[in-house]
């Protein structure tokens, strides 16, 4: 098509929308929504994608966590009355992971993976809410990207001599230190005093909402195992409190053989045959992010199925009022034909002016989508992004809508008889 008839349709199309303003908007209402939904929905589902990612990421890429039961299990259908079954971790199982050839270093972290112990810190006549309180080694900043933002991490001797030291979350810092340096201080964890030697730097979080993930404290897991012990509760089966294992891989060692002995040593300390399967889970980054990739999948899967729908209906109301236009515009139709328009240049004629209309309401929903995002940023801080592939699949949606709905009335306007078009009154 010439580039100067190109410009003519164009202009004429808009002359035409815009001299039917009411319904050329009650025409794109839908559009507008579906494309809105779209925009909005995915600016906020990115943004919690990205944040939940980041406090994801808190593990580093070659760490290995051993638990009980994690949500690696649930996505893939086991059965949680099973998973409950499962022998506990305990720090005999981290001893025996350190002696794999390919195991630089292992911890044991008492009060995690499971229902965590939680105690209230007091200092002088001030106290935290209750707290999760975690009893670890020394290696552990080594296995997790977690910084001490202030002061530092106990060391091997402290552990060993089972030292009173602590290491506050970011949520007892603020509560109880909210203008004074913690370092040096004493405060009181139950009934056990704690020195603070240092203080973790905030943890990202999903959505930037409050999950609790800085409410916490950490001491060694000796001492840990001094004030609470290591059993939960007493009974026949000598049930545990909750114990994750973490161990990191020697360097220039894959993962996977890393993975693969840490299997090998957990089967067999749990007696089990080649025919069972794990009564474990070992937990890396990357499977968290699988899980989580599956269900964002889902959930947007799920969201473009909802927003096709509002789609749908507009590009029924597309191709009702471009019909309604053809029959209108019959006479002229005829006109054009009769002055030596070819059928080619009619059918451009009604099916640009179908996409001009669904394109401008998917501008408009890319807009307000857009501002819905926003709005809901600054209103409750919660993470958005837009990025630039939502707003092409918003255009992208909103114009092959046109084609495909405005495809049948302007293939009837370009097989108009021109006589019998002359004739229509």
């Amino acid at each position: 098509m010439r580039g100067g008839l190109f410009a003519e349709i164009l202009t004429m199309s808009w002359d035409t929308l815009r001299g039917n303003k009411m319904r050329s908007a009650l025409t794109v209402l839908g559009i507008v929504i579906g494309i809105m939904s779209i925009v909005g929905m995915t600016s906020l589902i990115r943004g919690f994608d990205e944040s939940l990612r980041d406090s994801i990421k808190t593990i580093g890429p070659d760490t290995i966590f051993v638990a009980k039961f994690s949500a690696v299990s649930l996505s893939s259908g086991a059965d949680f009355q099973e998973m409950l079954k499962r022998p506990n971790m305990t720090p005999a199982d981290a001893d025996a992971i350190a002696k794999a050839p390919s195991i630089e270093m292992t911890t044991v972290i008492l009060g995690n993976g499971g229902p965590a112990t939680r105690e209230r810190v007091y200092y002088k006549n001030q106290k935290s809410k209750q707290l999760s309180v975690f009893g670890t080694t020394e290696v552990y900043p080594s296995l997790t990207r977690i910084p001490v933002e202030i002061g530092r991490f106990f060391n091997e001797g402290e552990v060993q001599r089972r030292r009173q030291v602590i290491v506050l979350g970011q949520g007892p810092y603020k509560a109880l230190f909210p203008a004074n340096d913690p370092i040096g201080k004493i405060v009181r964890l139950g009934l056990t005093q704690y020195e603070v030697i240092g203080v973790l730097g905030k943890r990202p979080t999903p959505g930037g909402f409050d999950t609790g993930a800085d409410d916490n404290v950490i001491i060694p897991q000796t001492t840990y195992q001094k004030q609470f012990g290591i059993r939960a509760y007493q009974t026949g089966k000598g049930e545990m409190r909750a114990v994750l294992l973490g161990a990191m891989p020697r360097e220039g060692v894959p993962r996977e053989q890393a993975l693969q002995e840490i299997e090998e040593v957990m089967r067999i300390r749990h007696g089990l045959r080649l025919d069972q399967p794990d009564d474990f889970d070992l937990v890396t980054q990357d499977a968290i992010l699988k899980v989580w990739d599956s269900i964002s999948q889902a959930t947007f899967l799920a969201l473009v199925v909802l927003s096709s729908i509002a789609l749908m209906v507009g590009g029924i109301g597309v191709m009702s009022i471009m019909t309604m236009s053809v029959t209108e515009r019959t006479r002229e139709i005829g006109v054009r034909k009769a002055l030596g328009a070819r059928r080619v240049e009619i059918l451009w004629q009604f099916l640009i002016e179908a996409v001009f209309l669904t394109s401008a309401g998917g501008l408009l929903g890319i807009g307000l989508g857009s501002a819905i995002g926003v709005a809901v940023h600054f209103a409750t801080g919660f993470p958005i992004s837009l990025p630039w592939w939502s707003f092409a699949i918003g255009i992208g949606f909103s114009a092959s809508v046109g084609v495909f709905f405005g495809m049948v009335p302007a293939v009837r306007a370009s097989r108009l008889d021109p006589i019998e078009a002359l004739r229509y009154e």
